[in-house]
């Protein structure tokens, strides 16, 4: 099965950037759709940006404007480009797979943002 991991967080201050990064083991073919979530201390975990196998993308209110998801299907790779970073943005970052064919989802294990103020 297809496996997902993650890369690029760090700790970054409030109006930084920062780019994450989701490495597919296999083709991301293998995925209709793909999302970063995040989840904070606390809170549940929430869809901050989604993209479909056509290329769409959609992303929460809260990060609009600011974050952009984009994809390299050679490499493999998605990415989620941070811009004008807030402390509301510091969580774990987890990317998603939805299988194709109702095969369900991979996770990736996620990676910490911290923003500091």
């Amino acid at each position: 099965q297809v496996q997902l991991v993650e890369s690029g967080g760090g700790l970054v201050q409030a109006g930084g950037s920062l780019t994450l990064s989701c490495s597919a083991s296999g083709s991301l073919v293998s995925f209709t759709a793909m999302g970063w979530y995040r989840q904070a201390p606390g809170k549940q975990r929430e869809l901050v940006a989604g993209i479909r196998s056509s290329g769409f993308t959609n992303y929460a209110d809260s990060v609009k404007g600011r974050f952009t998801f984009s994809r390299d299907i050679p490499k493999n790779t998605v990415y989620l480009q941070m811009n004008s970073l807030k402390p509301e943005d510091t969580a774990v970052y987890s990317c998603n797979g939805q299988l194709r064919f109702g095969r369900g989802d991979v996770w990736g294990p996620g990676t910490q943002v911290t923003v500091s103020s």
